[in-house]
């Protein structure tokens, strides 16, 4: 049984890859352009308390642990 609203979705997938060069570059560069230039503002949310924790958290590699062979 096929779904028409999931075949509209991938109809509509690809067109806009077609119509960008057909491949995602193109498209996210095309989306890119197009939000650059529709001059609404961006909204970037704040990070959460996890994602802070993440930023400042040593990486694993940046203190390696010796080990003895």
């Amino acid at each position: 049984m096929k779904d028409p609203i999931l075949e509209d979705l991938h109809a509509t997938r690809e067109r806009l890859l077609a119509e960008s060069g057909g491949n995602l570059e193109g498209l996210i560069a095309r989306l890119q352009k197009e939000e650059s230039e529709s001059g609404r503002k961006r909204w970037v949310p704040k990070p959460t308390l996890s994602e802070a924790a993440c930023i400042f958290a040593p990486h694993p590699t940046d203190n390696p642990v010796q080990v003895r062979q």
